[in-house]
This record gives structure tokens, C-alpha cells and sequence, in this order.
């Protein structure tokens, strides 16, 4: 089958698709077909030397998160699934024709009304800003929320995922940016071209930090005295010559910084995908109050342009890979 695969650290330029063997159904597993995938911070990681250190007992490695596709097979053991059923999720090896996912892993039936494609960008982003919102931020209805890099994969998520969750919503993005972030519902819209958030008189009880463009002393003059800051990255750091040295950087900084503080803050949590919030998503989407917003498309084998493309920092919304030859 065709695959992209990781051999070893270096550009994902060079990123190109291999032929390797099909994987086997396990017995509480599917297989699955997949149709589409999309491109994440996460799927750069094994292409880093760090990365490479970490998987050094794993050599060969298939890359790719997101997944939306065909049951292929089904173990023995397996009862939710049949083959045939059309479904999404995330695990590792999405960047293949065939990957083999455990039925109690992060894997569910596609929402209705949602196309295979926009099914293939949800996992990841969308798990994040949930788990960044609900989870780690606590949001209840009726709060008001700021969404710091609202126009990136899981900032658009995030936006519309408050808004579902009954939040006031301000955004931030750039001007280029504004039109599609008020599409997303937010009360207000802020371009940081032309507006320092955190010199406005607002208060917020819960700060999604995507961007990663203030520390969380500039951040505090806009929270609420018991509110909470949740850091789900640096994007604004991490890009380029010595971008992961500053990201780590600016995570320490703001840890230090909120030591014996009343406000809540939360940075560097890892997205931890799971059925019950990919469930969750799912009902969103069906009912329409979440629709999966795209960037750009690429096939496979542009999948090294697409990886690329998002390591920039300046994609909007969710960067689409069809794996399947259409």
C-alpha cells in the first residue's frame, strides 16, 4: 500500500510516498480505508531529531494523525463497527491507504451531513480546543472567553465549539482573517493589526492561547481575578531557525510567571484523543453547530508541501490531505 513513512530526521520537503505491506486486523481493531487526513503540529514531531530520539525503537514510521474512511475489516473481538460503515477518528499511520485502529481507541461513525473530507480535519484541532475549553478551562455557559489565534486549525474549532458550549466569544486574528473568523459566530472580533487585546477594558474568564504572541503577564491585565489561562501552544514561536528553543522558552516563562497566582493556568497540555470527546464532536457537527473550515488541499504525495506549508504558521483553518486517489 502507499504510505508516507519517516526514516529518519530532516525537511519534510523530502517527504515522498513508499509501498509497504498492509497491516493486519487485529482482534479488538479495524482496518480501515482511508479516504482523507489532515496536517498537524503533531505529524512534524517524528521528522524533528527530538522526535527521532523518542521513536529511535521505531523506525519507519507512518506518518499522519487524522483519519476519515471505509472499514475494510473487522476483528473477531469487534461489536461497534462492520465493514462498510463510513467513519473518523485519530491514531497514527493516517498518512496511508490502509491503517488499523483498536475500537476502544479514537475512532467513531461519521457525523451526518459532513463530507469524508471535512470528517478527515477533525480529530486533532477540534480535540484540542475541546479538551483546551471544557477540559482544562472548565467553561461553563454564559462566561466569556478569548480565543488567541482564533483563525488556525484549532482556533477555528475552538471558536465555534464556545459558542456551542453557550460562551460569549471573542476572537483574535489578523485582518486578513477577520471575515472568516466572524463567520465562525463570535461576539467580537479583534485584529491584532490594529488592537492590543490586552489593553482593552474587557475581562475574560477563560483565555485559549493558541498564538502564543503575549505572556501570560500581558494576558493577566485582561483576565478576570479567578479566571483561567489555558496555553495550547506557541505557534507565534515555534516557526523557523531556533522556533523550537523559543517555544520552550516562552512555556517556561509563563510557568514561572504563574506561580502563586489565584488564576488558573494551564500550558503544554498534550491533546489526549478519545471516543467520548470524538463522539461529542460528532454530535456538533451533525447538528451543524461545528462545520470543519479548510484552507488548502493536497493529494499523498504533497504531503511534504502540506507539512511545509502549515510549519510556516500561516495557514488558516485546516489543511486537508486526500489520501485516496480521487
Amino acid at each position: 500500500m502507499r504510505a508516507i513513512v519517516c526514516e529518519k530526521p530532516g525537511p519534510v520537503a523530502g517527504l515522498a510516498v513508499s509501498e509497504i505491506a498492509s497491516p493486519a486486523v487485529a482482534d479488538g481493531a479495524v482496518l480501515v480505508r482511508v479516504r482523507d487526513s489532515s496536517a498537524n503540529p503533531v505529524d512534524l514531531f517524528p521528522t524533528s531529531r527530538l522526535g527521532n530520539l523518542a521513536n529511535s525503537k521505531q523506525r519507519g514510521l507512518v506518518l499522519g494523525t487524522d483519519f476519515a474512511g471505509t472499514v475494510e475489516a473487522v476483528g473477531k473481538d469487534v461489536t461497534e463497527f462492520r465493514a462498510g460503515d463510513e467513519v473518523f477518528g485519530g491514531a497514527r499511520g493516517a498518512f496511508a491507504e490502509l491503517m488499523c485502529v483498536p475500537e476502544k481507541g479514537a475512532i467513531a461513525h461519521k457525523p451526518a451531513g459532513v463530507t469524508s473530507e471535512q470528517a478527515g480535519t477533525v480529530a486533532v484541532a477540534a480535540t484540542t480546543a475541546l479538551q483546551a475549553l471544557r477540559t482544562h478551562g472548565g467553561l461553563e455557559a454564559g462566561q466569556s472567553v478569548l480565543i488567541n489565534g482564533a483563525s488556525g486549525g484549532v482556533g477555528t474549532f475552538a471558536v465555534q465549539i464556545a459558542c456551542a458550549l453557550g460562551a460569549q466569544v471573542s476572537a483574535v486574528c489578523s485582518t486578513r482573517n477577520v471575515d472568516v473568523v466572524r463567520a465562525l459566530g463570535g461576539r467580537t472580533i479583534v485584529d491584532y493589526t490594529r488592537e492590543d487585546f490586552t489593553r482593552a477594558d474587557e475581562r475574560y474568564d477563560l483565555i485559549v492561547d493558541v498564538a502564543g504572541s503575549h505572556s501570560l503577564r500581558e494576558c493577566r491585565r485582561v483576565m478576570a481575578p479567578r479566571g483561567t489561562f489555558v496555553g495550547v501552544g506557541a505557534a507565534g514561536v515555534q516557526h523557523g531557525r531556533g522556533g523550537g528553543w523559543r517555544a520552550i522558552g516562552h512555556f517556561l516563562g509563563t510557568r514561572i510567571a504563574s506561580i502563586g497566582r489565584s488564576q488558573k493556568v494551564v500550558v503544554l497540555f498534550i491533546c489526549k484523543l478519545n471516543k467520548d470527546d470524538l463522539g461529542f464532536l460528532g454530535e456538533l457537527i451533525a447538528s451543524g453547530k461545528v462545520t470543519p473550515v479548510i484552507d488548502r488541499r493536497y493529494e499523498l504525495r504533497e504531503v511534504g508541501a502540506a507539512l511545509s506549508y502549515l510549519n510556516e504558521g500561516h495557514a488558516r483553518a485546516k489543511i486537508a490531505i486526500s489520501v485516496a486517489s480521487r
